[in-house]
């Protein structure tokens, strides 16, 4: 860290990632932290420890759950986008910027919040969609391209004595040798 920069002001600024889970489910309990994470470590079998474990190995999990915990649980203003382009650790929060109380949260506002996000990404999908009929830049459809590779029908059939020397009862993967 450098010294000019100060995190001190950060929510998370010396808090390990046990402690803040113990906080957010002490309050909000894993059922709604899956609902508005949709993270499964908070739905199969969920406990501290294992989710403690996913999170330290999954980079993406751990930034999502931190960031709930700093814009959803300690309530702060949504950062600028220069700052939220960073990992939530390595934010700076304003000195002037102090955290509020929990959100109240509850199922019913997660339903609504997945529909939103699921409207949205649909939205963005049909944007993106290059052509509906299906071609490529070349005007080739996906169906001429795989025939290509694969070959033609003609020539399949040309192959189907190959059927017989697979076989293998041991392995009838592995092509037995003649």
């Amino acid at each position: 860290m450098n010294d000019e920069i100060n995190y001190k002001n950060n929510p998370l600024h010396g808090l390990s990632l046990k402690n803040l889970l113990v906080e957010i489910v002490d309050h909000y309990g894993f059922e709604i932290l899956y609902a508005y994470l949709n993270i499964n470590c908070f739905k199969t079998k969920p406990s501290i420890d294992s989710s403690v474990k996913f999170l330290k190995k999954t980079d993406w999990a751990r930034e999502k759950v931190e960031a709930f915990y700093l814009y959803q649980f300690k309530n702060l203003p949504r950062a600028s986008d220069e700052q939220f382009a960073l990992p939530p650790r390595d934010r700076i929060v304003p000195d002037d910027q102090k955290p509020g109380e929990p959100a109240e949260l509850s199922l019913e506002d997660a339903e609504r919040l997945r529909e939103k996000r699921a409207k949205k990404a649909a939205e963005r999908n049909s944007r993106n969609r290059p052509r509906a009929n299906n071609a490529n830049s070349s005007g080739r459809t996906r169906s001429n391209v795989w025939d290509d590779r694969r070959g033609s029908a003609a020539s399949r059939s040309d192959r189907a004595p190959d059927r017989e020397r697979t076989s293998n009862p041991v392995n009838p993967w592995g092509k037995s040798k003649s």
